[in-house]
């Protein structure tokens, strides 16, 4: 998991797509990882495109690498995404980096477990 999210955010930079955060977020009510994609897309062209766009670069991976499946994929607005905006109380990360921040509190908001590759 931790090396097809660094290779998917390195994919989606390539392809031209804006990645203003890329993250591991563990969901503990579904008992499950969720990759987080923010972008300014999302808000610029909508969600629909932003899916298709991230669609179309897991598709250029090949079979033998690891990749994330496309239902762990959230895409969501790089500027008011709630969860976005609270890591950037903590985090400026470019590049693409790798930090697990687990059992956190962030103004009030318990992050359970979360790997982070960019916040910017």
């Amino acid at each position: 998991m931790i090396s097809a999210g660094a290779e998917l955010t390195r994919l989606l930079d390539e392809a031209g797509f804006h990645v203003s955060a890329s993250l591991w977020l563990y969901l503990s009510d579904a008992n499950a990882w969720r990759f987080i994609v923010a972008t300014p897309g999302v808000r610029d062209n909508g969600p629909k495109k932003a899916y298709e766009e991230i669609r179309s670069v897991l598709a250029k991976i090949p079979d033998n690498h690891a990749k994330i499946e496309f239902r762990d994929i959230s895409a969501v607005d790089a500027d008011s995404d709630p969860l976005i905006s609270l890591m950037r109380f903590v985090f400026k990360l470019s590049g693409i980096n790798g930090i697990r921040f687990t059992n956190n509190v962030i103004n009030g908001v318990l992050i359970e477990d979360a790997y982070i590759y960019r916040i910017t």
